[in-house]
């Protein structure tokens, strides 16, 4: 439960409750059996003060004025996970027939004009290949940016970040991936956390399929290329070898399973998901597999060998020619074999929006650097937003580079990039970090000035006390601590104090000496497990 004072609301005007279950967190929320395996209807009697709107996973809900009295009903069985409540200053505006946008007043009118009329064309698409949508409304609720993910698929209610509603491109990716939930994680759900890639494979399947459908297959493509280029990031700093690399991850006793999310779960899970529909021959086919599989185990949880076992019953002719067990991708190699996936979509449809971003690449990365003039004059203002990133992924991945390179990549680009969302500035200014580029460190500083989420601070201050320039990270901290939500600025506390031997600030006011004790007075010398995934996932849950 995130109890938030009203100066960590965008309005500043009221506190702000949310809770956050996924996956074993609900259970210091009421009793229950905290497992994905079991499911139930649920109903809950919130009282609030007045002026503060309350809101829950829920399909029925009513309101008392007089008594301050909120009333929810779910009527459909669901994990205890995705129970969920969220309290606020919160207004509403209808997006569709079936939909609504909850925000703080101050972000409604952005989230109306980035999703109004959206939610139903991507709810009509997802029903068009899964069948009917079984929890009457799709609402979507705008958090703080105190929420520790970017968001969560409770039914009838998706929780979202409101950080994100300046990324265009992420934001239909995140809210499309929730819609897809509807139907796999909250309609069948994997019964062990070992298998969580039941729920994150099949919906990130069905959400590219939902994203070819209204945007067609290049965007898929590129944005495809995007996570998959992500996971083999993932899995060199993991490396091969490393156990949660599998599908079916042994969850050790103690082990909390939301430190397995990675995105092993979501791509490999994804990539297992494509093959299977590949063995159908047309992805149509796979389709009306998927709605009869949903049809036979809605409300209930399943294992990897319900979903196996259902593919192979209902296509026999891949039954009889042993599909299971084709040499080198055999079922059981896909579920417990570490490494990357067996077998990568092909991509080539999305040819046209990657290609310009191959070829800026190595216009900048091949040596000598003879080629300048053609990379200036790219105008990364008319791409994509999933081709800007992609491109400076690729340019971190190549850090530290060439101080030519670094300097004229910020003469060309840098006041383009000033302009653009905070997913592609984020990756600029960690290029500049890591390359150790002081002419813009300034705007490192502004934008951790100006970011509370987790998302959008911790891998800078990762990169920040990786170099040289761990005494500028723990100024920003200093001077910006009291704006961070107290789990965040643990978080940062720990990084921080990793190795800690501050150097003299750049180009700034020189830090006292008694910073780094009044800064980290609760220092924990243990690693944060999270931090290869926070620097490479945009987790949705």
């Amino acid at each position: 439960i995130w109890w938030l004072d009203p100066e960590l609301t965008y309005g500043n005007a009221k506190p702000f409750v949310f809770t956050q279950g996924h996956s074993v967190c609900n259970r210091s929320f009421f009793p229950c059996f905290d497992t994905p395996a079991v499911k139930c209807t649920y109903s809950a009697t919130v009282k609030a003060p007045a002026g503060i709107q309350v809101l829950m996973s829920a399909t029925q809900s009513t309101y008392l004025e007089e008594e301050g009295v909120y009333q929810f009903y779910m009527e459909y069985p669901v994990p205890a996970y995705l129970v969920a409540l969220v309290a606020g200053d919160l207004i509403h505006a209808d997006i569709g027939p079936r939909s609504r946008v909850w925000a703080e007043p101050c972000l409604l009118p952005t989230a109306i004009s980035k999703l109004s009329g959206m939610v139903e064309r991507w709810l009509t698409a997802a029903e068009s290949l899964y069948g009917p949508y079984i929890w009457g409304r799709y609402d979507i609720v705008f958090l703080p940016p105190s929420f520790p993910i970017v968001a969560m698929e409770n039914p009838c209610l998706t929780f979202i970040i409101s950080s994100i509603l300046e990324s265009d491109e992420f934001l239909i990716i995140d809210v499309i991936h929730e819609v897809a939930h509807s139907w796999f994680g909250n309609a069948v759900t994997n019964a062990t956390w070992e298998e969580m890639w039941l729920s994150e494979g099949l919906a990130t399947y069905a959400q590219r399929r939902i994203t070819t459908e209204t945007y067609g297959a290049a965007f898929t493509c590129l944005e495809t290329a995007f996570r998959l280029d992500a996971l083999h990031r993932q899995m060199k700093l993991l490396g091969e070898d490393n156990p949660v690399s599998k599908l079916q991850v042994k969850l050790e006793p103690g082990v909390n399973p939301s430190n397995l999310m990675n995105l092993f779960t979501y791509e490999k899970g994804y990539c297992f998901v494509y093959y299977l529909s590949q063995l159908c021959g047309d992805p149509r086919h796979f389709d009306s597999f998927l709605r009869a599989y949903i049809e036979k185990y809605k409300f209930t949880s399943v294992v990897a060998q319900d979903l196996l076992d259902s593919f192979l019953n209902f296509f026999p002719e891949l039954k009889e020619q042993c599909v299971e067990s084709k040499a080198g991708l055999e079922f059981e190699r896909w579920l417990n074999a570490t490494g990357p996936p067996l077998a990568e979509p092909d991509l080539s449809q999305g040819s046209s929006l990657t290609r310009p971003v191959e070829t800026l690449f190595k216009l900048w990365t091949t040596e000598p650097l003879d080629s300048v003039a053609a990379a200036s004059s790219v105008d990364l203002t008319k791409w994509r937003t999933f081709q800007t990133v992609l491109f400076l992924d690729r340019l971190l991945d190549g850090s530290p580079l060439p101080h030519e390179v670094i300097k004229k990549l910020s003469e060309c680009y840098s006041s383009q990039l000033d302009s653009m969302n905070a997913e592609i500035r984020i990756r600029w200014l960690q290029i500049v970090v890591r390359n150790d580029y002081y002419p813009d460190l300034y705007k490192v500083r502004r934008f951790l000035e100006n970011q509370m989420s987790r998302m959008y601070t911790i891998p800078l201050y990762e990169d920040l006390c990786t170099g040289t320039l761990k005494s500028f990270a723990l100024e920003i901290f200093y001077q910006t601590q009291n704006q961070l939500h107290p789990n965040l600025r643990k978080t940062i506390q720990q990084i921080l104090s990793q190795g800690l031997n501050p150097l003299p600030a750049i180009d700034t006011t020189a830090v006292t000496t008694d910073t780094p004790a009044m800064v980290l007075e609760d220092k924990v010398s243990e690693a944060t497990n999270g931090a290869i995934s926070l620097r490479d996932v945009n987790v949705s849950a």
